[in-house]
């Protein structure tokens, strides 16, 4: 039987085994997804598995997007441009590293009916799959993009990668049409941003790339603002699909019971 896994950590609050095993069974194929809890230090022996055919395939999470590309053989084109990988796969005896959360993104937005077209976009974080997402605010023609971060370090390297990025101070907060929570803060019930954003006017769309929870405290609090909310379930769900159909070949179907699936 085939094995499939996604790493990172934390990946307690991962939901892909649940997707992708559902999809597995739907379509017969003799496979099994688990997620697995790593450090930086067991990368070395999950890619040896991965060469020896142990491990069919890998997705991706926090905080590894970045660090696994050093031992792949091949970047795609998506993820050597975003300099994020999500998604593994042995072709031709190589090691493949692929970004499938850019597509995932936008067709997210897309299934929100937000248009981002010359809107004005600020993400708070610069983890992993901010590469991403900026790729795919770029792709759908955002007027600007801006970030902020508490390590400005890590802001000024997305900088080099894509040169029209406005950088914002942490506490700053400036006009915008869309914010996206980028950061890992909200996984746990308990977590908040440390950001005032009490005064912004309402009707904007706040973002959470965090679907598990369902509602974090971002979303629960400008929701009471009278805001536009959204989290990131339908962006896990298309990143998925894309990697499922690089797996196996097979076109998973988006529908009201897959959705259910997550809510289990």
């Amino acid at each position: 039987m085939k094995k499939y896994l996604v790493i990172g950590n934390p990946i307690n609050h991962s939901q892909s085994p649940q997707l992708h095993n559902f999809w597995i069974k739907k379509n017969n194929i003799k496979a099994v997804f688990e997620k697995q809890k790593l450090e930086s230090s067991d990368l070395k022996n999950l890619f040896l598995k991965i060469k020896n055919k142990e491990i069919e395939g890998a997705n991706v999470t926090i905080p590894f997007k970045n660090e696994v590309i050093s031992y792949l053989d091949e970047l795609s084109h998506e993820a050597e441009e975003t300099r994020s990988v999500n998604t593994i796969y042995l072709k031709d005896k190589k090691i493949i590293g692929h970004n499938t959360d850019i597509d995932g993104f936008s067709s997210a937005i897309q299934d929100t009916k937000f248009n981002v077209n010359g809107k004005k976009i600020f993400i708070i974080g610069a983890g992993g799959v901010v590469p991403s997402i900026i790729f795919s605010l770029m792709k759908m023609n955002a007027s600007n993009i801006m970030i902020t971060n508490r390590t400005i370090a890590k802001v000024k390297k997305l900088k080099e990668i894509f040169v029209n990025l406005t950088i914002c101070e942490w506490g700053e907060i400036p006009q915008f049409d869309m914010i996206i929570n980028a950061t890992s803060v909200g996984l746990n019930n308990n977590e908040e941003i440390n950001l005032d954003l009490s005064k912004i006017e309402n009707e904007k769309f706040f973002y959470d790339v965090i679907y598990n929870p369902k509602e974090t405290n971002f979303l629960k609090n400008a929701k009471s603002m009278g805001n536009r909310v959204e989290n990131g379930k339908r962006m896990f769900i298309h990143q998925a699909a894309a990697a499922f159909k690089i797996w196996h070949g097979i076109q998973p179907e988006i529908n009201d019971e897959v959705l259910k699936v997550l809510d289990q």
